[in-house]
């Protein structure tokens, strides 16, 4: 049996994938703020802020959530015109 998807909900697809983002972020970015934190400063230099890194899981948060929404809005336009994603199932169940 074809399916063809007509459409994706933006805000239930963009909140999604920003908290899966947001999580995925934070196994680089814990990591590197406890690497900061312990990072000397170098001569006549300031030392970089490690809070700096816990920053960035709330960007990916933000952005994430942008650009996918974004990216439906785009589908959605553009699947009224040349049709939807198209995939196969055999409707057996389970």
């Amino acid at each position: 049996m074809r399916i063809q998807i007509a459409r994706f909900p933006l805000h239930q697809n963009a909140k999604v994938i920003a908290v899966l983002m947001a999580l995925s972020s934070l196994i680089f970015a814990l990591p590197m703020f406890v690497v900061f934190l312990f990072m000397p400063a170098m001569e006549g230099q300031q030392r970089p802020s490690a809070f700096m890194f816990l920053l960035f899981p709330f960007l990916y948060l933000v952005m994430g959530y942008v650009m996918v929404a974004i990216g439906c809005a785009l589908y959605n336009l553009v699947s009224k015109y040349v049709g939807g994603i198209e995939y196969e199932t055999d409707g057996r169940d389970g």
